[in-house]
């Protein structure tokens, strides 16, 4: 809520603003309907979302699991290991 009478919906894309566009006055009649509120607006935020890395080698999946334990660097090079063979 936003206000008193605003009613904000976080999306994460467009294409979700452009599938709520098709029912938003449906929505907009159920809600003032329920919450008795005549005046109710609808707004919606688009929100950033954040890019994450797809892990698809086993390189990338050692680097990926060196980041939260180093100490795995360390156990690779005492035994020689090499995460791509």
């Amino acid at each position: 809520m936003k206000g008193e009478h605003t009613v904000v919906l976080k999306l994460t894309n467009s294409v979700k603003e452009v599938i709520l566009d098709k029912f938003r006055s449906d929505l907009v009649q159920h809600l003032k309907t329920k919450l008795n509120n005549g005046s109710l607006k609808l707004e919606t935020d688009l929100l950033e979302e954040t890019a994450t890395k797809m892990i698809y080698t086993n390189k990338e999946k050692f680097d990926h699991l060196a980041e939260k334990k180093p100490i795995l660097n360390d156990l690779k090079n005492r035994l020689g290991l090499d995460p791509d063979f």
